[in-house]
Protein backbone atom coordinates (compact mmCIF):
# COMPACT_ATOMS: atom_id res chain seq x y z
CA UNK A 1 0.00 0.00 0.00
CA UNK A 2 1.45 3.04 -1.19
CA UNK A 3 2.33 5.98 1.66
CA UNK A 4 -0.91 8.37 1.73
CA UNK A 5 -1.29 12.12 2.89
CA UNK A 6 -2.70 13.29 5.73
CA UNK A 7 -6.64 14.64 6.04
CA UNK A 8 -6.74 18.16 4.47
CA UNK A 9 -7.38 21.09 6.56
CA UNK A 10 -9.96 24.19 6.74
CA UNK A 11 -7.13 25.95 4.84
CA UNK A 12 -7.42 24.37 1.87
CA UNK A 13 -10.76 25.06 1.03
CA UNK A 14 -10.05 29.02 2.38
CA UNK A 15 -6.79 29.62 -0.14
CA UNK A 16 -9.18 28.15 -3.10
CA UNK A 17 -12.42 30.25 -2.50
CA UNK A 18 -9.71 33.31 -1.84
CA UNK A 19 -8.94 33.24 -6.13
CA UNK A 20 -12.32 33.46 -7.49
CA UNK A 21 -12.64 36.99 -7.17
CA UNK A 22 -9.51 37.25 -9.41
CA UNK A 23 -10.58 33.91 -11.91
CA UNK A 24 -10.19 34.90 -15.34
CA UNK A 25 -10.57 33.41 -18.77
CA UNK A 26 -7.27 32.63 -19.77
CA UNK A 27 -7.25 32.20 -23.78
CA UNK A 28 -5.74 28.46 -24.71
CA UNK A 29 -2.90 28.80 -27.07
CA UNK A 30 -3.07 27.33 -30.06
CA UNK A 31 -2.20 23.69 -30.68
CA UNK A 32 1.26 22.86 -31.41
CA UNK A 33 1.76 19.36 -33.79
CA UNK A 34 3.86 17.22 -31.54
CA UNK A 35 4.33 13.81 -30.30
CA UNK A 36 4.07 13.04 -26.33
CA UNK A 37 7.59 12.58 -24.70
CA UNK A 38 8.81 11.81 -21.42
CA UNK A 39 8.67 14.80 -18.37
CA UNK A 40 9.63 14.19 -14.99
CA UNK A 41 6.74 13.11 -13.83
CA UNK A 42 5.80 12.66 -9.84
CA UNK A 43 2.49 11.70 -9.58
CA UNK A 44 -0.28 10.98 -11.79
CA UNK A 45 -4.06 11.72 -11.57
CA UNK A 46 -7.77 11.07 -13.42
CA UNK A 47 -10.51 13.41 -13.79
CA UNK A 48 -14.17 13.53 -16.02
CA UNK A 49 -17.24 14.26 -16.14
CA UNK A 50 -20.16 12.25 -16.58
CA UNK A 51 -18.76 9.12 -19.53
CA UNK A 52 -15.53 11.16 -19.09
CA UNK A 53 -16.28 10.45 -14.89
CA UNK A 54 -17.12 6.83 -15.58
CA UNK A 55 -13.76 6.23 -17.65
CA UNK A 56 -11.67 8.10 -14.71
CA UNK A 57 -13.17 5.97 -12.52
CA UNK A 58 -12.60 2.61 -14.35
CA UNK A 59 -9.18 3.93 -15.30
CA UNK A 60 -8.85 4.59 -11.42
CA UNK A 61 -9.83 1.60 -10.07
CA UNK A 62 -8.40 -0.72 -13.50
CA UNK A 63 -4.56 0.99 -13.20
CA UNK A 64 -4.34 1.90 -8.96
CA UNK A 65 -1.04 1.27 -9.32
CA UNK A 66 -0.88 4.12 -11.79
CA UNK A 67 -3.22 6.51 -10.68
CA UNK A 68 -3.21 7.80 -7.57
CA UNK A 69 -6.40 9.97 -6.88
CA UNK A 70 -8.94 10.77 -9.11
CA UNK A 71 -11.79 13.70 -9.50
CA UNK A 72 -15.11 12.72 -10.79
CA UNK A 73 -17.93 14.99 -11.72
CA UNK A 74 -21.45 13.20 -12.46
CA UNK A 75 -21.25 9.75 -12.39
CA UNK A 76 -21.74 6.49 -10.85
CA UNK A 77 -19.75 3.27 -9.59
CA UNK A 78 -17.81 1.07 -11.24
CA UNK A 79 -19.17 -1.30 -13.70
CA UNK A 80 -22.58 -0.25 -13.02
CA UNK A 81 -24.07 -0.49 -16.31
CA UNK A 82 -22.25 -4.60 -16.06
CA UNK A 83 -21.63 -3.94 -20.08
CA UNK A 84 -25.20 -3.58 -20.80
CA UNK A 85 -27.05 -0.02 -23.13
CA UNK A 86 -30.33 -0.34 -21.15
CA UNK A 87 -28.73 -0.61 -17.69
CA UNK A 88 -26.38 2.09 -18.24
CA UNK A 89 -29.48 4.51 -19.56
CA UNK A 90 -32.09 2.98 -17.10
CA UNK A 91 -30.10 2.09 -13.62
CA UNK A 92 -26.81 3.90 -14.10
CA UNK A 93 -28.03 7.48 -15.10
CA UNK A 94 -31.46 7.03 -14.39
CA UNK A 95 -33.21 5.04 -11.84
CA UNK A 96 -35.91 3.14 -13.44
CA UNK A 97 -34.28 -0.42 -13.22
CA UNK A 98 -32.95 -1.93 -10.50
CA UNK A 99 -28.68 -2.03 -9.86
CA UNK A 100 -26.49 -4.19 -8.20
CA UNK A 101 -25.22 -2.30 -4.93
CA UNK A 102 -22.08 -0.55 -4.45
CA UNK A 103 -21.33 -3.35 -1.88
CA UNK A 104 -21.75 -6.14 -4.49
CA UNK A 105 -19.80 -3.95 -7.25
CA UNK A 106 -17.31 -3.70 -4.46
CA UNK A 107 -16.86 -7.51 -4.63
CA UNK A 108 -16.96 -7.54 -8.16
CA UNK A 109 -13.86 -5.32 -8.12
CA UNK A 110 -12.19 -7.93 -5.16
CA UNK A 111 -12.71 -10.63 -7.71
CA UNK A 112 -11.17 -9.15 -10.64
CA UNK A 113 -8.54 -8.16 -8.86
CA UNK A 114 -7.55 -11.58 -7.32
CA UNK A 115 -8.27 -12.93 -11.16
CA UNK A 116 -5.27 -9.80 -12.03
CA UNK A 117 -8.22 -8.24 -14.36
CA UNK A 118 -7.42 -4.99 -12.61
CA UNK A 119 -4.98 -3.81 -9.86
CA UNK A 120 -4.74 -4.98 -6.18
CA UNK A 121 -7.60 -3.04 -4.91
CA UNK A 122 -5.20 -2.07 -1.59
CA UNK A 123 -3.84 0.38 -3.71
CA UNK A 124 -7.10 2.46 -3.61
CA UNK A 125 -7.35 2.42 0.17
CA UNK A 126 -5.80 6.33 1.32
CA UNK A 127 -6.10 7.51 -2.20
CA UNK A 128 -7.42 11.34 -2.30
CA UNK A 129 -11.14 10.88 -4.73
CA UNK A 130 -12.72 14.12 -4.95
CA UNK A 131 -16.79 13.98 -5.97
CA UNK A 132 -19.24 16.54 -7.31
CA UNK A 133 -22.91 16.30 -8.17
CA UNK A 134 -25.74 18.72 -8.55
CA UNK A 135 -29.20 18.76 -7.48
CA UNK A 136 -30.56 19.99 -10.92
CA UNK A 137 -28.60 16.93 -12.67
CA UNK A 138 -31.42 14.74 -14.41
CA UNK A 139 -28.73 13.19 -16.65
CA UNK A 140 -27.24 11.31 -13.17
CA UNK A 141 -29.26 11.09 -10.43
CA UNK A 142 -27.96 11.75 -7.25
CA UNK A 143 -28.58 8.45 -6.06
CA UNK A 144 -26.26 7.28 -8.75
CA UNK A 145 -23.23 9.39 -7.59
CA UNK A 146 -24.07 8.42 -4.12
CA UNK A 147 -23.41 5.02 -4.83
CA UNK A 148 -19.87 6.25 -6.40
CA UNK A 149 -19.11 7.68 -3.08
CA UNK A 150 -20.04 4.61 -1.38
CA UNK A 151 -18.14 2.19 -3.40
CA UNK A 152 -14.81 4.63 -3.03
CA UNK A 153 -15.57 4.83 0.67
CA UNK A 154 -15.99 0.74 0.96
CA UNK A 155 -12.32 0.28 -0.51
CA UNK A 156 -10.69 2.97 1.88
CA UNK A 157 -10.59 5.71 -0.13
CA UNK A 158 -10.66 9.39 1.47
CA UNK A 159 -14.02 10.76 -0.48
CA UNK A 160 -14.09 14.69 -0.47
CA UNK A 161 -17.87 14.83 -1.39
CA UNK A 162 -19.09 18.69 -3.08
CA UNK A 163 -23.40 18.38 -3.42
CA UNK A 164 -24.52 21.83 -4.82
CA UNK A 165 -27.69 22.89 -6.88
CA UNK A 166 -26.17 22.79 -10.02
CA UNK A 167 -26.93 21.09 -13.84
CA UNK A 168 -25.17 18.26 -15.46
CA UNK A 169 -21.74 19.68 -16.13
CA UNK A 170 -18.21 19.97 -14.92
CA UNK A 171 -18.31 23.20 -13.00
CA UNK A 172 -15.69 26.12 -13.22
CA UNK A 173 -15.86 29.52 -12.35
CA UNK A 174 -15.25 30.41 -16.06
CA UNK A 175 -17.77 28.09 -17.14
CA UNK A 176 -19.71 29.55 -19.77
CA UNK A 177 -23.89 28.17 -18.37
CA UNK A 178 -25.71 28.95 -15.30
CA UNK A 179 -25.28 26.66 -12.51
CA UNK A 180 -28.68 25.01 -12.21
CA UNK A 181 -28.88 24.88 -16.02
CA UNK A 182 -28.09 21.50 -18.34
CA UNK A 183 -26.68 23.02 -21.81
CA UNK A 184 -23.75 23.14 -23.89
CA UNK A 185 -20.90 23.12 -23.61
CA UNK A 186 -21.76 21.37 -20.13
CA UNK A 187 -19.37 23.74 -17.87
CA UNK A 188 -21.56 25.74 -15.41
CA UNK A 189 -20.40 28.64 -12.91
CA UNK A 190 -21.70 28.16 -9.43
CA UNK A 191 -20.14 30.97 -8.05
CA UNK A 192 -17.06 28.50 -6.51
CA UNK A 193 -13.72 26.79 -7.93
CA UNK A 194 -14.80 23.02 -7.89
CA UNK A 195 -11.29 22.10 -9.76
CA UNK A 196 -8.96 24.27 -7.46
CA UNK A 197 -11.18 22.32 -4.83
CA UNK A 198 -10.27 18.87 -6.65
CA UNK A 199 -6.92 19.55 -7.28
CA UNK A 200 -6.05 20.55 -3.70
CA UNK A 201 -7.93 17.48 -2.27
CA UNK A 202 -5.85 15.37 -4.73
CA UNK A 203 -2.70 17.02 -4.01
CA UNK A 204 -3.08 16.85 -0.26
CA UNK A 205 -1.97 20.97 0.00
CA UNK A 206 -3.36 24.09 -0.63
CA UNK A 207 -2.58 25.26 -4.66
CA UNK A 208 -1.24 28.51 -5.75
CA UNK A 209 -3.47 30.85 -7.27
CA UNK A 210 -4.46 30.27 -11.06
CA UNK A 211 -2.57 31.68 -14.13
CA UNK A 212 -4.46 34.63 -15.36
CA UNK A 213 -2.63 34.29 -18.57
CA UNK A 214 -1.27 31.10 -20.19
CA UNK A 215 2.63 30.43 -20.57
CA UNK A 216 2.40 26.69 -21.42
CA UNK A 217 2.42 24.99 -25.06
CA UNK A 218 -1.07 23.16 -25.99
CA UNK A 219 0.46 19.79 -28.03
CA UNK A 220 -1.28 18.18 -30.70
CA UNK A 221 -0.91 15.12 -31.27
CA UNK A 222 -2.04 11.77 -33.38
CA UNK A 223 -4.21 9.13 -31.32
CA UNK A 224 -3.43 6.70 -33.53
CA UNK A 225 0.23 6.55 -32.28
CA UNK A 226 -0.95 5.16 -29.17
CA UNK A 227 -4.53 3.67 -29.60
CA UNK A 228 -4.66 -0.49 -29.56
CA UNK A 229 -4.58 -2.06 -33.10
CA UNK A 230 -2.82 1.68 -34.44
CA UNK A 231 -5.91 2.73 -35.54
CA UNK A 232 -8.37 5.39 -33.11
CA UNK A 233 -11.52 5.58 -34.73
CA UNK A 234 -12.09 1.76 -34.43
CA UNK A 235 -12.49 2.56 -30.84
CA UNK A 236 -14.15 5.61 -31.11
CA UNK A 237 -11.65 7.74 -30.57
CA UNK A 238 -10.60 10.75 -32.77
CA UNK A 239 -7.36 11.40 -34.63
CA UNK A 240 -6.12 14.25 -32.18
CA UNK A 241 -5.51 14.18 -28.94
CA UNK A 242 -4.00 17.07 -26.66
CA UNK A 243 -1.74 17.78 -23.87
CA UNK A 244 -0.82 21.29 -22.41
CA UNK A 245 3.01 21.39 -20.78
CA UNK A 246 3.89 25.12 -19.02
CA UNK A 247 6.68 26.10 -19.58
CA UNK A 248 8.39 24.84 -16.13
CA UNK A 249 7.53 21.18 -16.92
CA UNK A 250 8.92 20.97 -20.86
CA UNK A 251 11.87 22.70 -19.04
CA UNK A 252 12.54 19.77 -16.37
CA UNK A 253 10.63 20.82 -13.17
CA UNK A 254 9.49 18.03 -11.52
CA UNK A 255 5.07 18.02 -12.70
CA UNK A 256 2.28 15.98 -11.91
CA UNK A 257 0.11 14.71 -14.69
CA UNK A 258 -4.07 15.04 -15.15
CA UNK A 259 -5.67 13.22 -17.62
CA UNK A 260 -8.94 14.69 -17.67
CA UNK A 261 -11.72 13.33 -19.55
CA UNK A 262 -14.55 15.23 -21.56
CA UNK A 263 -18.29 14.23 -20.92
CA UNK A 264 -20.46 13.15 -24.17
CA UNK A 265 -20.84 16.41 -26.33
CA UNK A 266 -17.90 17.76 -25.60
CA UNK A 267 -15.27 16.36 -27.34
CA UNK A 268 -13.03 18.17 -29.80
CA UNK A 269 -14.62 16.92 -33.21
CA UNK A 270 -18.30 16.52 -32.11
CA UNK A 271 -19.76 19.17 -34.34
CA UNK A 272 -18.30 22.40 -33.79
CA UNK A 273 -18.04 22.03 -29.98
CA UNK A 274 -13.64 22.44 -30.64
CA UNK A 275 -11.29 23.59 -27.96
CA UNK A 276 -14.35 24.17 -24.97
CA UNK A 277 -13.37 21.86 -22.60
CA UNK A 278 -10.13 23.00 -22.29
CA UNK A 279 -10.83 26.09 -22.91
CA UNK A 280 -13.37 26.26 -20.03
CA UNK A 281 -12.54 23.33 -17.40
CA UNK A 282 -9.91 25.45 -15.40
CA UNK A 283 -7.42 22.98 -15.11
CA UNK A 284 -4.68 25.03 -17.76
CA UNK A 285 -4.77 27.75 -15.35
CA UNK A 286 -3.62 25.71 -12.27
CA UNK A 287 -0.99 23.63 -14.04
CA UNK A 288 1.17 26.79 -15.31
CA UNK A 289 1.44 28.05 -11.35
CA UNK A 290 1.40 24.02 -9.84
CA UNK A 291 3.48 22.57 -11.90
CA UNK A 292 0.97 20.01 -13.85
CA UNK A 293 0.87 18.38 -17.43
CA UNK A 294 -2.69 18.32 -18.46
CA UNK A 295 -3.58 15.60 -20.91
CA UNK A 296 -6.75 15.71 -23.11
CA UNK A 297 -7.33 12.52 -24.92
CA UNK A 298 -10.60 12.72 -27.37
CA UNK A 299 -13.67 10.49 -27.78
CA UNK A 300 -15.38 10.58 -31.37
CA UNK A 301 -19.18 9.94 -32.26
CA UNK A 302 -19.59 7.07 -34.20
CA UNK A 303 -21.39 6.87 -37.24
CA UNK A 304 -24.38 4.79 -36.49
CA UNK A 305 -26.24 4.04 -32.84
CA UNK A 306 -23.29 2.47 -31.13
CA UNK A 307 -22.06 5.90 -29.71
CA UNK A 308 -23.82 8.84 -31.80
CA UNK A 309 -22.51 11.28 -28.93
CA UNK A 310 -18.60 10.42 -28.76
CA UNK A 311 -19.21 9.10 -25.08
CA UNK A 312 -16.22 7.40 -23.52
CA UNK A 313 -16.89 3.47 -23.04
CA UNK A 314 -18.42 2.72 -20.01
CA UNK A 315 -21.31 0.02 -21.27
CA UNK A 316 -19.18 -2.14 -23.62
CA UNK A 317 -19.98 -0.83 -27.11
CA UNK A 318 -18.28 -2.44 -29.85
CA UNK A 319 -18.46 -5.17 -27.97
CA UNK A 320 -15.67 -4.32 -25.81
CA UNK A 321 -16.37 -6.57 -22.88
CA UNK A 322 -12.94 -5.88 -20.91
CA UNK A 323 -13.99 -1.91 -21.30
CA UNK A 324 -13.46 -1.68 -17.05
CA UNK A 325 -10.59 -3.30 -16.57
CA UNK A 326 -7.00 -4.41 -18.21
CA UNK A 327 -7.17 -5.03 -21.74
CA UNK A 328 -10.52 -2.76 -22.36
CA UNK A 329 -8.95 -0.91 -25.95
CA UNK A 330 -9.93 2.73 -24.73
CA UNK A 331 -8.52 2.46 -21.06
CA UNK A 332 -4.80 0.86 -22.84
CA UNK A 333 -4.68 3.34 -25.16
CA UNK A 334 -4.91 6.31 -22.53
CA UNK A 335 -2.34 4.18 -20.65
CA UNK A 336 0.07 4.06 -23.62
CA UNK A 337 -0.71 8.01 -23.65
CA UNK A 338 0.12 8.18 -19.77
CA UNK A 339 3.38 5.56 -20.15
CA UNK A 340 4.75 8.09 -23.14
CA UNK A 341 4.28 11.25 -20.70
CA UNK A 342 5.59 9.31 -17.38
CA UNK A 343 8.61 7.41 -19.43
CA UNK A 344 7.43 4.18 -17.63
CA UNK A 345 7.55 2.70 -21.78
CA UNK A 346 8.14 3.66 -24.74
CA UNK A 347 5.69 5.35 -26.84
CA UNK A 348 3.95 2.17 -28.95
CA UNK A 349 4.47 1.54 -32.15
CA UNK A 350 1.13 -0.15 -32.94
CA UNK A 351 1.93 -2.87 -35.76
CA UNK A 352 -1.27 -4.41 -36.80
CA UNK A 353 -1.67 -8.28 -37.98
CA UNK A 354 -4.04 -8.70 -40.69
CA UNK A 355 -5.80 -11.16 -40.85
CA UNK A 356 -6.71 -12.48 -44.51
CA UNK A 357 -8.74 -15.50 -44.22
CA UNK A 358 -12.84 -14.64 -44.14
CA UNK A 359 -14.42 -16.59 -41.34
CA UNK A 360 -17.68 -17.14 -42.26
CA UNK A 361 -20.52 -17.78 -39.81
CA UNK A 362 -23.75 -16.95 -38.17
CA UNK A 363 -23.82 -13.60 -36.80
CA UNK A 364 -24.87 -14.70 -33.09
CA UNK A 365 -21.42 -16.99 -33.66
CA UNK A 366 -19.95 -13.96 -34.69
CA UNK A 367 -20.69 -12.03 -31.08
CA UNK A 368 -20.14 -15.12 -29.46
CA UNK A 369 -16.42 -15.03 -30.53
CA UNK A 370 -15.96 -11.55 -30.36
CA UNK A 371 -16.04 -10.89 -34.51
CA UNK A 372 -18.84 -8.40 -33.80
CA UNK A 373 -21.24 -6.61 -31.03
CA UNK A 374 -25.01 -6.99 -31.25
CA UNK A 375 -27.13 -3.95 -31.22
CA UNK A 376 -30.90 -3.31 -30.91
CA UNK A 377 -31.28 -7.10 -32.72
CA UNK A 378 -28.53 -6.12 -35.81
CA UNK A 379 -24.90 -7.26 -35.90
CA UNK A 380 -22.21 -5.08 -36.39
CA UNK A 381 -18.68 -5.93 -37.01
CA UNK A 382 -16.45 -5.15 -34.00
CA UNK A 383 -14.07 -2.09 -34.84
CA UNK A 384 -15.16 -1.02 -38.59
CA UNK A 385 -19.06 -0.59 -37.20
CA UNK A 386 -20.03 -2.28 -40.61
CA UNK A 387 -23.56 -3.84 -40.75
CA UNK A 388 -23.71 -7.44 -40.76
CA UNK A 389 -27.46 -7.84 -40.70
CA UNK A 390 -30.04 -9.49 -38.07
CA UNK A 391 -28.30 -11.02 -35.32
CA UNK A 392 -29.51 -14.36 -34.67
CA UNK A 393 -28.27 -18.26 -35.46
CA UNK A 394 -29.61 -17.90 -39.17
CA UNK A 395 -28.24 -15.20 -40.48
CA UNK A 396 -24.44 -15.70 -41.89
CA UNK A 397 -22.01 -13.08 -42.88
CA UNK A 398 -18.12 -13.05 -43.77
CA UNK A 399 -15.52 -11.12 -42.08
CA UNK A 400 -11.65 -10.72 -42.13
CA UNK A 401 -9.54 -9.12 -39.54
CA UNK A 402 -7.30 -6.23 -40.69
CA UNK A 403 -5.75 -5.29 -37.10
CA UNK A 404 -6.34 -6.41 -33.36
CA UNK A 405 -9.91 -5.98 -33.00
CA UNK A 406 -10.66 -4.36 -36.32
CA UNK A 407 -13.38 -6.46 -38.82
CA UNK A 408 -14.44 -6.07 -42.07
CA UNK A 409 -16.87 -7.32 -44.60
CA UNK A 410 -14.95 -10.06 -47.12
Amino acid sequence: MRLRLSALTAAIATAVTGVLATAALAAVPPPTAGDLRSYNIGATYVSGVSSGGYMANQLHVAYSGVFQGAGIFSAGPYRCAQGDLATALNACMQTYMPRKTPAQLVSETRSLASSGAVDPVANLSGDPVYLYHGSNDQTVVRAVNDDLAAYYQSLGARVSYRKTTSGHAWVSPIGPVSCTSTASPFINNCGDDPPGQMLAHLFGAPVNAPASQLNGTLIQFDQNDYAVGGDASAISMGDEGFAYVPDDCANGAQCRLMVALHGCKQGYRYQSFGDKFMRYAYLNEYADTNDMIVLYPQAIPTTDLTNPNGCWNWWAYQGDTRYAQHGGTQIETILNMVEALTGSAPPPSPTPTPTLECVTASNYAHTTAGRAYALYGNTYANGSNEYLGLWNIYTTSSIRQTSPGHWVKC
